[in-house]
């Protein structure tokens, strides 16, 4: 079954009766070069288990299961079951769990799943939750040694920027804690169904399972980033004082010590600076 086919894709969802979600951000891939490539630099293959973030019709998770040991696709659209029952009925090495990722138990899953298995994540992200994704992956400290996805642009940009520029975010801050990231290829828009209004790129963050601070510094370090990035265009002090109620003069201390100026915005802190700040105000 070509499941990249525009004919072929239409009949099945015909079939089914299945319409695309905006609210869920479905748009499946139908360029035939693009799946392949995402599963060879995913590390898919001998010796792993992948764990897939959202389906589609399973163009993915087919070429995921062609190379993985073992492949578990985790799917928040119940309309989608009966379709892949019938795109991956030749695969006995899928499992499809019909839950929502963001609550899902992924450690319980992982170790169910993929014993004696390393494991990979790879996905094609909806634009809309993009981020949280990416981060309840890498807060979660899951044993997995690297995430491929799928993201648009502006997401990518974001991705590969460097920390302490203008284009960073808290996600760039949590790619350069816990690994390393590299864009791998761009897709344009026309490789999907329905096409999106911009184009996407695939990411590979590689994690590098070291611990820079101890569980509590770093859910500390953590908090400080996303309400620092949460009001990226107030100053740092203005934003961790209204989001998190610190005060204003502990953080002119804390930029002080780091050589930094009082109306310094979180995004003009390195690596080292914001990890130096959230020690300094952790102590206070």
């Amino acid at each position: 079954m070509n499941l990249t086919n525009i004919g072929t894709v239409k009949d099945i969802l015909s079939r089914h009766g299945f319409s695309f979600s905006k609210g869920l951000g479905q748009n499946f891939i139908i360029n035939p070069d693009i799946c392949p490539k995402i599963a060879e630099s995913g590390n898919a293959c001998e010796g792993f288990g992948i764990l897939e973030i959202g389906t589609g019709i399973g163009v993915l998770t087919a070429e995921l299961a062609k190379r993985a040991d073992k492949v578990v696709a985790v799917e928040i659209d119940t309309r989608l079951l009966p379709i892949l029952e019938e795109t991956l009925a030749d695969f006995e090495n899928v499992k499809i769990i019909n839950e929502d990722v963001m609550k899902c138990d992924l450690h319980k899953l992982i170790n169910e799943e993929f014993k004696g298995l390393q494991v990979a994540v790879c996905a094609n992200l909806p634009y809309y939750i993009t981020s949280p994704i990416i981060m309840l992956l890498l807060e979660s400290r899951l044993p997995i040694e690297s995430i491929t996805v799928m993201v648009q642009k502006e997401a990518a940009q974001r991705l590969c920027a460097k920390v302490g520029s203008r284009d960073s975010g808290a996600i760039t801050v949590g790619v350069n804690y816990y690994g390393t990231v590299k864009k791998l290829f761009d897709v344009s828009r026309g490789s999907f169904m329905p096409a999106p209004n911009v184009d996407s790129a695939v990411m590979r963050i590689d994690l590098n399972g070291e611990r820079r601070l101890d569980e509590e510094s770093e859910r500390f370090f953590f908090k400080l980033v996303k309400a620092g990035f949460s009001q990226r265009r107030k100053t740092l002090a203005n934003s961790l004082s209204s989001v998190i109620g610190i005060p204003k003069e502990k953080v002119y201390e804390a930029l002080k010590a780091e050589g930094l100026p009082e109306a310094a915005r979180i995004e003009q802190l390195d690596m080292e600076q914001l990890i130096a700040v959230s020690a300094k105000l952790m102590k206070e």
